[in-house]
Protein backbone atom coordinates (compact mmCIF):
# COMPACT_ATOMS: atom_id res chain seq x y z
CA UNK A 1 0.00 0.00 0.00
CA UNK A 2 3.00 2.18 0.87
CA UNK A 3 4.54 1.84 -2.51
CA UNK A 4 1.20 2.89 -4.26
CA UNK A 5 0.80 6.05 -2.16
CA UNK A 6 4.51 7.00 -3.09
CA UNK A 7 3.53 6.32 -6.96
CA UNK A 8 0.52 7.96 -6.79
CA UNK A 9 1.49 11.37 -5.35
CA UNK A 10 5.16 11.18 -7.51
CA UNK A 11 2.70 10.73 -10.62
CA UNK A 12 1.00 13.88 -9.59
CA UNK A 13 4.01 15.68 -8.56
CA UNK A 14 5.44 15.18 -11.96
CA UNK A 15 2.42 16.46 -13.88
CA UNK A 16 2.26 19.04 -11.60
CA UNK A 17 5.74 20.47 -12.77
CA UNK A 18 4.45 19.97 -16.71
CA UNK A 19 1.80 22.75 -16.07
CA UNK A 20 3.75 25.82 -17.21
CA UNK A 21 0.58 28.26 -17.05
CA UNK A 22 -2.42 28.07 -14.22
CA UNK A 23 -0.57 25.05 -12.87
CA UNK A 24 -2.18 25.23 -9.62
CA UNK A 25 -5.70 25.43 -11.35
CA UNK A 26 -4.77 22.88 -13.88
CA UNK A 27 -4.30 20.34 -11.34
CA UNK A 28 -7.28 21.49 -8.90
CA UNK A 29 -9.61 20.95 -12.43
CA UNK A 30 -8.08 17.41 -12.58
CA UNK A 31 -8.80 16.71 -9.18
CA UNK A 32 -12.32 18.19 -9.25
CA UNK A 33 -12.93 16.00 -12.92
CA UNK A 34 -11.13 12.73 -11.40
CA UNK A 35 -13.87 13.13 -8.01
CA UNK A 36 -16.80 14.38 -9.88
CA UNK A 37 -20.17 12.91 -8.28
CA UNK A 38 -22.85 14.76 -9.45
CA UNK A 39 -21.65 17.69 -11.84
CA UNK A 40 -23.35 18.06 -15.28
CA UNK A 41 -21.49 20.71 -16.67
CA UNK A 42 -18.01 21.41 -16.37
CA UNK A 43 -18.68 24.61 -14.61
CA UNK A 44 -20.34 22.78 -12.00
CA UNK A 45 -16.98 21.53 -11.12
CA UNK A 46 -15.94 24.46 -9.43
CA UNK A 47 -18.37 23.53 -6.82
CA UNK A 48 -16.55 20.27 -5.96
CA UNK A 49 -14.63 20.67 -2.51
CA UNK A 50 -11.14 19.66 -4.67
CA UNK A 51 -11.39 22.72 -6.69
CA UNK A 52 -10.92 25.81 -4.22
CA UNK A 53 -11.22 28.56 -6.31
CA UNK A 54 -14.01 30.39 -8.33
CA UNK A 55 -15.36 29.74 -11.22
CA UNK A 56 -13.46 32.07 -13.54
CA UNK A 57 -10.73 30.09 -12.34
CA UNK A 58 -11.60 26.43 -14.56
CA UNK A 59 -12.03 28.35 -17.65
CA UNK A 60 -8.77 30.31 -17.11
CA UNK A 61 -7.04 27.19 -16.39
CA UNK A 62 -8.69 25.17 -19.43
CA UNK A 63 -7.53 28.14 -21.93
CA UNK A 64 -3.75 28.19 -20.77
CA UNK A 65 -3.55 24.88 -20.04
CA UNK A 66 -1.31 25.16 -23.50
CA UNK A 67 0.01 28.56 -24.53
CA UNK A 68 2.23 28.21 -27.51
CA UNK A 69 5.38 30.45 -27.81
CA UNK A 70 5.67 30.76 -31.49
CA UNK A 71 1.95 30.96 -33.52
CA UNK A 72 3.62 29.90 -36.45
CA UNK A 73 4.82 26.70 -34.60
CA UNK A 74 1.94 26.04 -32.48
CA UNK A 75 1.50 22.17 -33.74
CA UNK A 76 4.96 21.53 -32.98
CA UNK A 77 4.74 22.75 -29.69
CA UNK A 78 1.98 20.84 -28.82
CA UNK A 79 2.77 17.65 -29.94
CA UNK A 80 6.24 18.03 -27.88
CA UNK A 81 3.95 19.00 -24.94
CA UNK A 82 1.97 15.78 -25.89
CA UNK A 83 5.16 13.48 -25.64
CA UNK A 84 5.92 14.67 -22.13
CA UNK A 85 2.89 13.44 -20.54
CA UNK A 86 2.82 10.76 -22.57
CA UNK A 87 6.34 9.55 -20.98
CA UNK A 88 4.56 10.04 -17.78
CA UNK A 89 1.73 8.37 -18.61
CA UNK A 90 3.77 5.19 -20.23
CA UNK A 91 6.09 4.99 -16.49
CA UNK A 92 2.53 3.79 -15.21
CA UNK A 93 2.60 0.95 -17.23
CA UNK A 94 3.02 -2.45 -15.25
CA UNK A 95 4.72 -5.06 -16.59
CA UNK A 96 3.11 -7.63 -18.64
CA UNK A 97 3.69 -11.31 -17.23
CA UNK A 98 1.54 -13.38 -19.17
CA UNK A 99 1.76 -12.17 -23.35
CA UNK A 100 5.04 -11.68 -24.22
CA UNK A 101 4.18 -8.05 -25.90
CA UNK A 102 2.93 -3.81 -25.20
CA UNK A 103 -0.70 -3.84 -26.21
CA UNK A 104 -2.52 -0.69 -28.09
CA UNK A 105 -5.63 0.58 -29.00
CA UNK A 106 -6.27 3.01 -31.30
CA UNK A 107 -10.23 4.89 -32.21
CA UNK A 108 -11.80 7.66 -32.52
CA UNK A 109 -15.13 9.35 -31.23
CA UNK A 110 -17.02 12.18 -32.03
CA UNK A 111 -17.29 15.94 -30.17
CA UNK A 112 -21.09 16.66 -31.04
CA UNK A 113 -21.03 20.70 -31.79
CA UNK A 114 -24.41 20.42 -34.07
CA UNK A 115 -25.46 24.15 -33.09
CA UNK A 116 -22.21 25.77 -32.45
CA UNK A 117 -21.92 27.71 -35.93
CA UNK A 118 -19.45 29.85 -34.59
CA UNK A 119 -16.69 26.90 -34.27
CA UNK A 120 -14.15 26.78 -36.68
CA UNK A 121 -13.38 23.15 -38.38
CA UNK A 122 -16.91 21.57 -38.11
CA UNK A 123 -17.48 18.36 -40.14
CA UNK A 124 -19.90 15.35 -40.29
CA UNK A 125 -18.46 12.41 -38.12
CA UNK A 126 -19.51 9.32 -37.08
CA UNK A 127 -22.07 9.26 -33.68
CA UNK A 128 -24.30 6.84 -32.71
CA UNK A 129 -28.21 7.33 -33.63
CA UNK A 130 -30.83 5.16 -31.65
CA UNK A 131 -33.64 6.20 -33.85
CA UNK A 132 -34.90 3.59 -36.58
CA UNK A 133 -33.93 5.23 -39.92
CA UNK A 134 -31.60 8.33 -39.34
CA UNK A 135 -28.14 8.08 -40.37
CA UNK A 136 -25.60 7.69 -37.66
CA UNK A 137 -24.08 11.18 -38.01
CA UNK A 138 -23.64 14.38 -36.17
CA UNK A 139 -22.10 17.37 -37.35
CA UNK A 140 -19.21 18.39 -34.50
CA UNK A 141 -15.58 17.58 -34.31
CA UNK A 142 -13.98 14.02 -34.09
CA UNK A 143 -10.96 13.07 -31.60
CA UNK A 144 -8.63 10.41 -32.65
CA UNK A 145 -7.73 8.30 -29.28
CA UNK A 146 -4.41 5.92 -28.81
CA UNK A 147 -4.38 4.27 -25.44
CA UNK A 148 -1.95 1.43 -24.16
CA UNK A 149 -4.25 -1.88 -23.12
CA UNK A 150 -2.99 -2.92 -19.84
CA UNK A 151 -2.59 -6.50 -19.15
CA UNK A 152 -5.66 -8.25 -17.59
CA UNK A 153 -4.99 -10.87 -14.43
CA UNK A 154 -8.44 -12.32 -14.37
CA UNK A 155 -11.69 -12.65 -16.66
CA UNK A 156 -13.32 -10.04 -14.45
CA UNK A 157 -10.99 -7.27 -14.84
CA UNK A 158 -11.78 -3.85 -15.02
CA UNK A 159 -11.92 -2.39 -18.58
CA UNK A 160 -9.13 -0.14 -17.61
CA UNK A 161 -6.82 1.75 -20.40
CA UNK A 162 -4.03 4.11 -20.54
CA UNK A 163 -4.95 7.12 -22.97
CA UNK A 164 -1.21 8.22 -24.50
CA UNK A 165 -1.95 10.72 -27.16
CA UNK A 166 -5.62 12.32 -27.86
CA UNK A 167 -5.84 14.54 -30.86
CA UNK A 168 -8.30 16.33 -32.81
CA UNK A 169 -9.03 14.73 -36.59
CA UNK A 170 -9.56 18.19 -38.86
CA UNK A 171 -11.55 17.80 -41.64
CA UNK A 172 -9.19 18.07 -44.34
CA UNK A 173 -7.56 14.82 -43.00
CA UNK A 174 -8.72 11.36 -42.53
CA UNK A 175 -8.47 9.85 -38.99
CA UNK A 176 -6.14 7.18 -40.28
CA UNK A 177 -3.59 9.61 -41.15
CA UNK A 178 -3.79 11.03 -37.50
CA UNK A 179 -4.01 7.50 -36.55
CA UNK A 180 -0.71 6.62 -38.26
CA UNK A 181 1.29 9.73 -36.82
CA UNK A 182 0.21 9.23 -33.44
CA UNK A 183 1.62 5.12 -33.79
CA UNK A 184 4.74 6.75 -35.16
CA UNK A 185 5.19 9.25 -32.15
CA UNK A 186 4.94 6.44 -30.10
CA UNK A 187 7.16 3.74 -31.05
CA UNK A 188 9.70 6.13 -32.39
CA UNK A 189 10.34 8.02 -29.17
CA UNK A 190 13.69 6.53 -28.01
CA UNK A 191 12.95 7.34 -24.33
CA UNK A 192 10.27 4.74 -24.51
CA UNK A 193 10.82 0.88 -24.56
CA UNK A 194 8.05 0.37 -27.61
CA UNK A 195 10.07 1.03 -30.47
CA UNK A 196 12.60 -2.03 -29.08
CA UNK A 197 10.59 -4.46 -27.92
CA UNK A 198 7.57 -6.60 -29.65
CA UNK A 199 4.57 -4.23 -29.99
CA UNK A 200 0.24 -5.26 -30.52
CA UNK A 201 -1.92 -2.69 -32.06
CA UNK A 202 -6.10 -3.45 -32.31
CA UNK A 203 -8.23 -1.89 -34.40
CA UNK A 204 -11.60 -1.95 -36.15
CA UNK A 205 -12.67 -2.45 -39.32
CA UNK A 206 -12.34 0.97 -40.65
CA UNK A 207 -8.44 0.87 -39.65
CA UNK A 208 -8.17 -2.75 -41.49
CA UNK A 209 -7.22 -1.03 -45.00
CA UNK A 210 -4.00 -0.03 -47.36
CA UNK A 211 -3.75 2.89 -46.30
CA UNK A 212 -3.60 2.30 -42.79
CA UNK A 213 -1.75 -1.23 -42.31
CA UNK A 214 0.50 -0.39 -45.37
CA UNK A 215 2.05 2.49 -43.05
CA UNK A 216 2.15 0.84 -40.16
CA UNK A 217 4.13 -2.06 -40.95
CA UNK A 218 6.98 -0.15 -41.80
CA UNK A 219 7.46 -0.61 -38.16
CA UNK A 220 10.00 -3.58 -37.76
CA UNK A 221 8.37 -4.48 -33.91
CA UNK A 222 4.88 -3.55 -34.40
CA UNK A 223 1.90 -6.13 -35.00
CA UNK A 224 -1.43 -4.63 -36.57
CA UNK A 225 -4.38 -6.79 -35.03
CA UNK A 226 -7.38 -5.60 -37.68
CA UNK A 227 -10.70 -6.57 -38.09
CA UNK A 228 -12.02 -6.73 -41.91
CA UNK A 229 -15.38 -6.77 -43.24
CA UNK A 230 -16.86 -10.44 -44.66
CA UNK A 231 -16.99 -9.30 -48.08
CA UNK A 232 -13.82 -8.67 -49.04
CA UNK A 233 -11.36 -10.30 -51.56
CA UNK A 234 -7.67 -11.03 -50.86
CA UNK A 235 -4.92 -12.85 -52.59
CA UNK A 236 -2.85 -15.92 -51.99
CA UNK A 237 1.17 -15.14 -52.18
CA UNK A 238 2.65 -16.28 -55.46
CA UNK A 239 6.60 -16.59 -56.35
CA UNK A 240 8.00 -12.86 -56.46
CA UNK A 241 9.30 -11.84 -60.38
CA UNK A 242 6.87 -14.91 -62.12
CA UNK A 243 6.75 -13.59 -66.01
CA UNK A 244 4.12 -14.84 -68.29
CA UNK A 245 6.10 -15.89 -71.40
CA UNK A 246 9.26 -14.06 -69.80
CA UNK A 247 7.71 -10.92 -71.11
CA UNK A 248 4.91 -8.10 -69.41
CA UNK A 249 4.80 -6.92 -65.51
CA UNK A 250 5.28 -9.30 -62.84
CA UNK A 251 2.67 -11.42 -60.99
CA UNK A 252 2.07 -10.02 -57.57
CA UNK A 253 -0.92 -11.77 -56.55
CA UNK A 254 -2.13 -15.22 -56.81
CA UNK A 255 -5.60 -17.07 -56.53
CA UNK A 256 -8.21 -15.00 -55.11
CA UNK A 257 -9.87 -15.85 -51.41
CA UNK A 258 -12.98 -14.87 -51.81
CA UNK A 259 -14.50 -14.36 -48.17
CA UNK A 260 -18.13 -14.83 -49.29
CA UNK A 261 -17.19 -17.74 -51.42
CA UNK A 262 -16.15 -20.75 -49.07
CA UNK A 263 -15.62 -22.58 -51.81
CA UNK A 264 -11.95 -20.08 -52.29
CA UNK A 265 -11.14 -20.71 -48.79
CA UNK A 266 -9.21 -24.04 -49.44
CA UNK A 267 -7.77 -25.78 -46.08
CA UNK A 268 -6.66 -23.64 -43.28
CA UNK A 269 -3.06 -23.44 -42.50
CA UNK A 270 -3.49 -23.74 -38.62
CA UNK A 271 -6.63 -24.75 -36.57
CA UNK A 272 -7.10 -23.78 -32.61
CA UNK A 273 -9.81 -24.47 -30.44
CA UNK A 274 -10.16 -22.63 -27.02
CA UNK A 275 -12.50 -22.47 -24.05
CA UNK A 276 -13.80 -18.96 -23.71
CA UNK A 277 -16.41 -17.87 -20.45
CA UNK A 278 -18.31 -15.11 -21.06
CA UNK A 279 -18.93 -12.40 -18.72
CA UNK A 280 -22.42 -13.59 -18.02
CA UNK A 281 -20.25 -17.24 -17.06
CA UNK A 282 -21.53 -18.95 -20.10
CA UNK A 283 -18.85 -21.47 -21.23
CA UNK A 284 -18.25 -21.36 -24.70
CA UNK A 285 -15.91 -22.81 -27.57
CA UNK A 286 -14.56 -20.57 -29.79
CA UNK A 287 -12.44 -21.77 -33.19
CA UNK A 288 -9.68 -20.29 -34.84
CA UNK A 289 -8.66 -20.97 -38.29
CA UNK A 290 -6.23 -18.97 -39.88
CA UNK A 291 -4.59 -18.96 -43.44
CA UNK A 292 -1.02 -17.93 -43.98
CA UNK A 293 0.70 -15.71 -46.50
CA UNK A 294 -2.46 -13.81 -47.72
CA UNK A 295 -2.31 -10.29 -49.47
CA UNK A 296 -4.37 -7.24 -50.02
CA UNK A 297 -4.29 -5.43 -53.21
CA UNK A 298 -2.33 -1.82 -52.73
CA UNK A 299 -2.51 1.63 -54.02
CA UNK A 300 -0.49 4.68 -55.89
CA UNK A 301 2.37 5.10 -53.66
CA UNK A 302 1.30 1.87 -51.29
CA UNK A 303 2.72 -1.87 -52.27
CA UNK A 304 1.39 -4.32 -50.27
CA UNK A 305 2.17 -7.11 -52.37
CA UNK A 306 5.30 -7.27 -50.07
CA UNK A 307 3.08 -7.54 -46.90
CA UNK A 308 1.88 -10.53 -46.33
CA UNK A 309 -0.50 -11.32 -43.24
CA UNK A 310 -2.65 -13.70 -41.42
CA UNK A 311 -6.33 -14.46 -42.07
CA UNK A 312 -8.21 -15.23 -39.22
CA UNK A 313 -11.43 -16.16 -38.93
CA UNK A 314 -13.66 -16.88 -35.69
CA UNK A 315 -16.54 -18.36 -34.74
CA UNK A 316 -18.13 -18.91 -31.05
CA UNK A 317 -20.55 -21.74 -30.01
CA UNK A 318 -22.17 -22.53 -26.64
CA UNK A 319 -21.65 -26.47 -25.30
CA UNK A 320 -24.37 -27.68 -27.43
CA UNK A 321 -23.00 -26.67 -30.69
CA UNK A 322 -24.74 -23.48 -31.51
CA UNK A 323 -23.58 -20.55 -32.58
CA UNK A 324 -23.39 -17.69 -30.05
CA UNK A 325 -22.69 -14.75 -32.49
CA UNK A 326 -24.27 -15.28 -36.04
CA UNK A 327 -21.44 -13.91 -37.85
CA UNK A 328 -18.15 -14.76 -37.88
CA UNK A 329 -15.34 -12.67 -36.68
CA UNK A 330 -12.78 -11.82 -39.21
CA UNK A 331 -9.11 -10.58 -38.39
CA UNK A 332 -5.88 -10.09 -40.56
CA UNK A 333 -2.77 -10.47 -38.36
CA UNK A 334 0.19 -8.12 -40.05
CA UNK A 335 4.05 -7.01 -39.29
CA UNK A 336 7.51 -8.95 -39.42
CA UNK A 337 6.90 -10.12 -36.29
CA UNK A 338 3.46 -12.30 -36.55
CA UNK A 339 4.16 -15.33 -35.76
CA UNK A 340 5.14 -14.98 -32.66
CA UNK A 341 1.55 -13.99 -31.42
CA UNK A 342 -0.73 -16.95 -31.20
CA UNK A 343 -3.84 -17.06 -32.67
CA UNK A 344 -5.83 -17.29 -29.22
CA UNK A 345 -3.64 -14.43 -28.32
CA UNK A 346 -4.29 -12.28 -31.04
CA UNK A 347 -7.70 -13.41 -30.45
CA UNK A 348 -8.06 -11.92 -26.64
CA UNK A 349 -6.31 -9.11 -27.65
CA UNK A 350 -8.62 -7.79 -30.19
CA UNK A 351 -11.33 -8.62 -27.60
CA UNK A 352 -9.44 -6.17 -25.29
CA UNK A 353 -10.02 -2.80 -27.83
CA UNK A 354 -13.69 -2.89 -26.73
CA UNK A 355 -11.97 -1.69 -23.47
CA UNK A 356 -11.36 1.95 -25.63
CA UNK A 357 -15.47 2.00 -26.04
CA UNK A 358 -16.05 2.11 -22.21
CA UNK A 359 -12.95 4.43 -21.68
CA UNK A 360 -15.41 6.50 -24.39
CA UNK A 361 -18.78 5.67 -22.49
CA UNK A 362 -16.91 6.94 -18.94
CA UNK A 363 -15.16 10.10 -20.44
CA UNK A 364 -18.58 11.39 -21.83
CA UNK A 365 -20.83 9.97 -19.09
CA UNK A 366 -18.48 10.81 -15.69
CA UNK A 367 -15.50 12.98 -17.06
CA UNK A 368 -17.47 15.67 -19.25
CA UNK A 369 -15.61 14.45 -21.63
CA UNK A 370 -17.92 16.36 -24.87
CA UNK A 371 -19.68 18.62 -22.76
CA UNK A 372 -17.00 21.58 -22.67
CA UNK A 373 -18.80 23.66 -25.33
CA UNK A 374 -16.79 26.58 -25.91
CA UNK A 375 -16.29 28.64 -29.64
CA UNK A 376 -12.17 28.04 -29.51
CA UNK A 377 -11.04 24.89 -31.37
CA UNK A 378 -7.62 25.05 -28.96
CA UNK A 379 -9.25 25.19 -26.13
CA UNK A 380 -11.48 22.09 -26.62
CA UNK A 381 -8.24 20.12 -27.62
CA UNK A 382 -6.70 21.30 -24.28
CA UNK A 383 -10.29 20.05 -22.41
CA UNK A 384 -10.00 16.39 -23.98
CA UNK A 385 -5.98 16.53 -23.07
CA UNK A 386 -7.22 17.65 -19.42
CA UNK A 387 -9.01 14.75 -19.06
CA UNK A 388 -7.34 11.98 -20.43
CA UNK A 389 -5.21 13.14 -17.61
CA UNK A 390 -7.97 13.18 -15.17
CA UNK A 391 -8.94 9.27 -16.28
CA UNK A 392 -5.34 8.44 -15.80
CA UNK A 393 -4.76 9.51 -12.59
CA UNK A 394 -7.96 7.64 -11.48
CA UNK A 395 -5.89 4.46 -12.96
CA UNK A 396 -2.73 5.22 -10.71
CA UNK A 397 -5.36 5.41 -7.88
CA UNK A 398 -7.24 2.26 -8.62
CA UNK A 399 -5.26 0.51 -6.04
CA UNK A 400 -5.66 2.65 -3.48
CA UNK A 401 -9.37 3.19 -3.67
CA UNK A 402 -12.10 1.20 -1.39
CA UNK A 403 -15.29 0.16 -3.02
CA UNK A 404 -18.15 2.27 -2.08
CA UNK A 405 -21.38 0.05 -3.51
CA UNK A 406 -24.42 2.15 -2.71
CA UNK A 407 -27.08 0.39 -1.00
CA UNK A 408 -28.73 -1.42 -4.09
CA UNK A 409 -25.47 -2.38 -5.05
CA UNK A 410 -23.71 -4.14 -2.42
CA UNK A 411 -25.44 -7.38 -3.26
CA UNK A 412 -23.95 -7.70 -6.19
CA UNK A 413 -21.02 -10.86 -7.40
CA UNK A 414 -18.50 -7.88 -7.85
CA UNK A 415 -18.86 -6.51 -4.19
CA UNK A 416 -18.87 -9.87 -2.74
CA UNK A 417 -15.09 -10.75 -3.66
CA UNK A 418 -11.90 -9.20 -1.81
CA UNK A 419 -10.51 -6.19 -2.37
CA UNK A 420 -6.85 -7.59 -2.92
CA UNK A 421 -8.53 -10.07 -5.95
CA UNK A 422 -9.09 -7.30 -8.17
CA UNK A 423 -8.90 -3.54 -9.44
CA UNK A 424 -11.42 -1.78 -8.51
CA UNK A 425 -13.59 -0.53 -11.86
CA UNK A 426 -13.33 3.74 -12.51
CA UNK A 427 -16.45 3.91 -11.37
CA UNK A 428 -15.36 3.18 -7.82
CA UNK A 429 -11.89 4.80 -8.01
CA UNK A 430 -14.04 8.02 -8.94
CA UNK A 431 -16.40 7.74 -5.80
CA UNK A 432 -13.08 7.10 -3.22
CA UNK A 433 -10.87 9.69 -5.14
CA UNK A 434 -11.84 12.35 -2.60
CA UNK A 435 -10.53 10.76 0.16
CA UNK A 436 -7.55 9.61 -1.24
CA UNK A 437 -6.61 13.29 -2.65
CA UNK A 438 -6.95 14.75 0.99
CA UNK A 439 -4.94 12.06 2.31
CA UNK A 440 -1.54 12.32 0.62
CA UNK A 441 -2.22 15.90 -0.46
CA UNK A 442 -1.93 17.87 -3.74
CA UNK A 443 0.71 19.73 -4.90
CA UNK A 444 -1.03 23.36 -5.94
CA UNK A 445 -0.62 26.29 -3.86
CA UNK A 446 -4.00 27.31 -2.19
CA UNK A 447 -5.38 30.51 -4.25
CA UNK A 448 -4.78 33.83 -3.93
CA UNK A 449 -7.59 36.71 -3.99
CA UNK A 450 -6.70 40.03 -5.34
CA UNK A 451 -9.16 41.62 -5.41
CA UNK A 452 -11.95 42.98 -7.93
CA UNK A 453 -10.75 42.92 -11.93
CA UNK A 454 -11.06 46.18 -12.93
CA UNK A 455 -13.03 44.16 -16.10
CA UNK A 456 -13.69 45.53 -20.03
CA UNK A 457 -12.85 49.37 -20.64
CA UNK A 458 -15.39 51.42 -20.61
CA UNK A 459 -17.31 51.70 -24.21
CA UNK A 460 -15.68 48.62 -25.32
CA UNK A 461 -17.54 45.83 -27.30
CA UNK A 462 -16.35 42.70 -29.16
CA UNK A 463 -18.95 42.02 -31.48
CA UNK A 464 -20.81 39.08 -32.80
CA UNK A 465 -18.47 35.85 -33.70
CA UNK A 466 -18.54 35.39 -37.59
CA UNK A 467 -20.93 32.72 -38.50
CA UNK A 468 -18.63 29.76 -40.03
CA UNK A 469 -19.48 27.45 -42.68
CA UNK A 470 -20.44 23.17 -41.70
CA UNK A 471 -17.82 21.34 -43.86
CA UNK A 472 -19.33 18.45 -46.00
CA UNK A 473 -17.10 15.88 -48.08
CA UNK A 474 -18.79 15.39 -51.34
CA UNK A 475 -18.53 11.97 -53.19
CA UNK A 476 -16.08 14.07 -55.58
CA UNK A 477 -12.88 15.71 -54.82
CA UNK A 478 -14.16 19.13 -54.54
CA UNK A 479 -15.70 19.98 -51.02
CA UNK A 480 -19.41 21.23 -50.47
CA UNK A 481 -19.87 23.76 -48.20
CA UNK A 482 -23.31 24.23 -46.43
CA UNK A 483 -23.78 27.68 -45.73
CA UNK A 484 -24.60 28.74 -41.66
CA UNK A 485 -27.71 30.64 -41.94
Amino acid sequence: MSNAVQRLAEFRETLYKTFFYRADATMDLIDAMASNSSAASPVELSLSSLFPRQYSSLHDAVDNFFVPSNPVKAQEERQEHQRIRMRILAEQLPESTGRNFHLFGLDTTGQPRPFAKVVADRGIHYHPNPAPGNKPIIAGHSYSVLAALPEKTQRSSPPWVLPLLIQRVPTDKKAIEIGVAQVADVLKDEKLPFGRELCALVVDSSYGVCEFVGRTVEHKNLITIARVRGNRTFYRIVEQGDVANGKGHPTWYGTSFDMKDSTTWGEADAIETVSFTLGNGRVCQVQIKAWYNLLMRGKRGISMYTHPFTLIRITVEDIDGKLVFNRPLWLIVIGNRRREVSLSDAYQAYRQRYDLEHFFRFGKQKLLMSSYQTPDVEHEQNWWEIVGLAYAQLYVSAPLAQDLPRPWERYLPEFKKPKQEKLSSPSMVQRDLPRIIRQIGTPALLPKPRGKSPGRIKGYSPGKRERLALIIKGTNRAQKYLRAS
